[in-house]
């Protein structure tokens, strides 16, 4: 087939320009300007898929962003999965399939790119259809700044999709001069082919952009924040509930009328017409004139406009009152409707290879929704209307349940003159043309036209999702939509039931026995429809998705042939490897090095967060677990964070730099998260503390030098510190001069033995780097990465937050009770420690393993149990390794754990796999090496 059912003439594509595409393997042809779905129709395809569930014949239902049915697969030029059909543009050499409700990702990388930027505003106008162009147009002739998006190609709206005429002449000749004149505007951005999809508070919004196919740019997201938002969104057509009503063929009469006017496509040969209002009198007739043969219009009222009767009389189409379908026949396409009269059930078949059904208009509320504005029921037009709106947000036409169009262009000026002026500007109303409004005889709610065939009567076509489906619910016991709408999975696809949102609602009232009003309706959430991630993440892709942060030695590290380890965003030396050392014998001898001589590490990736303010003392008092506020200047402190329940949240050094000052640290992964959460804290639950925090992690080098030599290296380049034992004790720091730099030198050990830890400005770091490794090279100085400093710390039964915890972990359980403060009133987390499950003597406590010495290292994260030979499942597990490694100073592998009731099982032996074995380990103390500390003075 080829084009069998496009008009001669008429529409608004580009007939000069044929396009080739292949659909489902077959190849076809089409214009520029249509759609996908378009092009289909008009080559007699209504077919589309199968049904997700089911496995039915599915074909396309709407020409639109609602459409239920139509999901495809675009095969060329880049797949993309999960696409309506409606809303792909087409273009030559498209190829897609058809898809049953679910797609495949794409196996090569995007070539595209994507975009995003920020735009402000005082008046923003969502949709460019009659009212919106109105509301636009009155708010750009202020000066205002004013953007207005839509998500079709050009602007327009329903008026491109119905013929009308305003003021005597076509509509689009209204549309071009007020589009030229917005366009012009200087003050005026104006974004065809951009769906807003989120509304978010004090109007935030973001919208998504299509760009043309000759744009280096697929998608660009654009994050708007306006002053003043106008929403003219439009509605949606309903369809309705009937046995078969998801034959391919059946599609919205809307949509129709739509795919005749904007592509000169005739849906089909003879029609049968089946509406609940008057809208669908208007598809009916202007189909009939391009050469569709009505069958009949069946109309559920008793009575209906006289002005359309009389249209429909003068051209013989016959109009059946108080009837419904309750039937449709036909495999891959409906090829007859059975019709049934209310008053006396009598039933009869019509002929058609097309039913266009109309089951009344639903606002797009959605927008509104989302900007925590209210709806309410109006009976009028048997929808959910907006009902209260959050301040700066005004719906109008279409979608504020204004269906004529005279009204859309008079509230649309109307609402631009006065968001102008509430934005600050002198606006009037911008004048509108006029446009011919019949009488309009009010809808009739028809939400079930018959009870029986109730699993062949489709509520939500996208789901697959039918009356019985929502008769279980009800039986059940459900009678919030809310739950209805999560038992059966009705308004959760791609559409998010735009189509069959209020339609399940009306099913719930009429099998309940109650109004409808009191049903209610689901919660609209954003995106309004689908967004690709690759627009989400806009140029944050590759090494911007995630960026990379490295320390100011990063390039010496990279010179000396470090691989890296990922902590947080930071690259951390793993290990220092020489010429044909691996991993582990780098690790041995990196070790070897710090335990016996000199090491030295790049540790500038610890968050420091500055606390300053009066209240600072009485702030840290509350959120470490053991007590800073006796703190002396000049000394540093060991301290726990926990969470409200008494787990284990993050560690590190608290300094205390003056009197009302602090300097903290934390682990280097969990630096953004501390900060967030004394924040949050200090913001919600203290915001009586006079407190300021300061993150200062990049504003730092950080150089940790380590070993029994290490007082010898830095003494060699400093100046004005004292560092021996008595100037310079263990936790306390001095501020002088290292490296001809100033400097604050920290008695900090992480490895148990002496140790600075060297702190300049950042600027500074490689040049004092670069200073201490000159001058430690006659002492055998080793740089040693993370795995090494990993080792080092397990050696001494040092915990890392997040390795040896995982949020179910206390420091009682860490053996770490000395830090935790008998002394004060309260602390986060201090209460939790009473609860009963936190205070059983059974829970999982930190110790060490020791395998056999000739045994391979164990596995972390390996599970421990109580026997050498498995019972039955399940089997009980006694904790698991959270660290392990090999050690140069033991000779052998050892581990740390958590076991359940750890501590007092120390002397026992347990199992653990390595490999397909399991492998006997003792349990011990946590600490390894230099239980009594003597090694950390020197």
């Amino acid at each position: 087939m080829s084009d069998d059912f496009r008009l001669p003439e008429g529409g608004r594509i580009d007939r000069d320009r044929v396009l080739r595409f292949r659909f489902d393997g077959r190849d076809y042809t089409g214009y520029q300007g249509d759609t996908l779905a378009s092009a289909l129709l008009a080559n007699g395809v209504h077919q589309v898929t199968t049904s997700i569930k089911h496995g039915r014949p599915r074909g396309i239902v709407a020409a639109g962003p609602e459409e239920p049915n139509a999901l495809v697969q675009i095969d060329e030029p880049f797949p993309e999965p999960m696409q309506t059909a409606t809303t792909v543009e087409l273009r030559d050499g498209l190829a897609a399939t058809g898809l049953p409700g679910q797609g495949r990702l794409a196996t090569e990388p995007d070539p595209a790119h994507y975009d995003a930027t920020h735009a402000h505003c005082d008046v923003l106008v969502v949709g460019g259809g009659p009212a919106g162009l109105a509301a636009a147009l009155s708010a750009a002739r202020s000066g205002a700044r004013v953007i207005v998006a839509d998500s079709g190609t050009e602007f327009g709206g329903s008026l491109l999709g119905s013929g009308e005429e305003l003021s005597g002449r076509p509509a689009e000749h209204w549309i071009s001069r007020v589009v030229a004149e917005l366009t012009e505007a200087p003050e005026v951005t104006v974004l065809p082919r951009t769906t807003v999809f989120g509304h978010y508070d004090h109007n935030y919004l973001v919208a998504v952009e299509h760009k043309g196919e000759d744009s280096p740019i697929r998608q660009r997201t654009w994050h708007i924040r306006s002053r003043e938002v106008v929403l003219a969104t439009g509605a949606h057509e309903r369809p309705l509930v009937f046995p078969g009503n998801d034959r391919p063929g059946t599609m919205l009469a809307g949509s129709a009328r739509t795919y005749l006017h904007r592509y000169g496509v005739l849906p089909g040969r003879r029609a049968v017409v089946f509406t609940t209002n008057d809208s669908a009198y208007a598809a009916a007739i202007d189909l009939h004139d391009a050469g569709v043969e009505i069958a009949a219009i069946v109309d559920v009222r008793p009575v209906v406009s006289t002005v359309w009767a009389a249209r429909c009389v003068e051209r013989g189409i016959p109009i059946h009152h108080r009837c419904g379908v309750i039937g449709t026949s036909g495999d891959a396409r409906v090829t007859g409707a059975t019709l049934q009269r209310v008053d006396d059930g009598t039933t009869s078949e019509l002929d058609c290879d097309v039913l266009l059904v109309s089951g009344g208009w639903n606002p797009a509320v959605h927008l509104h929704s989302q900007s925590r504005g209210t709806l309410r029921y109006s009976a009028e037009i048997a929808a959910f209307v907006p009902d209260r709106s959050a301040d700066g947000v005004r719906s109008i036409g279409a979608a504020a349940g204004v269906l004529g169009t005279y009204d859309c262009l008079r509230t649309g000026s109307e609402a631009g003159s006065d968001a102008a002026r509430d934005a600050g500007f002198d606006a009037d109303f911008a004048e509108v043309p006029s446009a011919a409004a019949p009488p309009v005889v009010p809808p009739q709610p028809t939400w079930l036209v018959t009870g029986v065939d109730e699993a062949e009567q489709y509520v939500d076509l996208a789901r697959d999702a039918t009356v019985t489906d929502v008769r279980k619910a009800v039986g059940a016991g459900m009678d919030s939509v809310e739950h209805i709408k999560r038992f059966t999975t009705i308004g959760t696809a791609h559409d998010q039931g735009k189509t069959s949102g209020i339609l399940s609602s009306g099913v719930i009232a009429h099998l309940l026995g109650v109004d409808l009003a009191e049903v209610g309706a689901t919660t609209f959430r954003a995106p309004y429809t689908p967004v690709a991630f690759a627009a989400l993440a806009g140029r944050d892709r590759g090494d911007l998705y995630d960026p990379i942060r490295v320390t100011a030695m990063h390039d010496w590290h990279v010179e000396q042939g470090s691989p890296f380890e990922n902590v947080g965003q930071w690259k951390r030396p793993w290990y220092y490897p020489r010429p044909g050392e691996d991993m582990e014998a780098a690790v041995l001898r990196e070790c070897e090095a710090v335990r016996t001589g000199v090491g030295m590490q790049d540790v500038s990736t610890l968050g420091k967060i500055d606390v300053q303010g009066p209240d600072a003392a009485e702030f840290l008092d509350l959120v470490y677990t053991n007590k800073m506020s006796t703190l002396k200047v000049g000394r540093i402190r060991y301290g726990l964070m926990c969470t409200s329940d008494g787990m284990v949240f993050d560690d590190g050094t608290v300094i205390r730099t003056g009197e009302h000052r602090y300097l903290i640290s934390t682990t280097s992964g969990g630096a953004a998260g501390v900060l967030e959460w004394l924040e949050d804290w200090l913001q919600t639950e203290w915001p009586h503390l006079r407190v300021h925090l300061t993150s200062v992690t990049e504003q730092w080098a950080t150089i940790a030098l380590a070993g029994p030599r290490s007082r010898e290296v830095l003494a060699q380049v400093t100046s004005g510190i004292a560092l021996d034992n008595e100037s310079l004790p263990f936790m306390a720091w001095e501020d002088g001069i290292v490296a001809g730099r100033r400097a604050r030198v920290c008695r900090i050990s992480f490895s148990g033995e002496l140790a600075f830890e060297i702190n300049v400005p950042r600027w500074y770091g490689r040049e004092v780097w670069e200073a201490l490794h000159d001058a430690g090279t006659p002492y055998g100085i080793t740089p040693y990465g993370t795995e090494t400093m990993h080792v080092l710390r397990a050696e001494k039964g040092f915990p890392i937050v997040g390795q040896d915890t995982d949020g179910t972990v206390t420091p009682h359980d860490l053996g770490m009770s000395w830090a935790v403060s008998k002394k004060k009133d309260d602390f986060l987390g201090m209460r939790s420690f009473t609860r009963a499950d936190t205070a059983r003597s059974d829970r999982k406590h930190l110790v060490g393993l020791l395998p056999p010495a000739d045994e391979a290292v164990v596995p972390e994260g390996s599970q421990l149990v109580e026997t050498e030979l498995l019972p039955e499942p399940p089997v009980p597990m006694l904790g698991h390794v959270t660290s392990s490694y090999r050690s140069a100073a033991l000779g052998r592998p050892f581990a740390l754990a958590l076991v359940k009731s750890g501590r007092d099982r120390i002397g026992q032996t347990i199992y653990s796999h390595v490999g397909d074995r399991l492998v006997p380990v003792e349990i011990t103390e946590p600490v390894f090496y230099d239980k009594e500390g003597a090694r950390r003075d020197g």
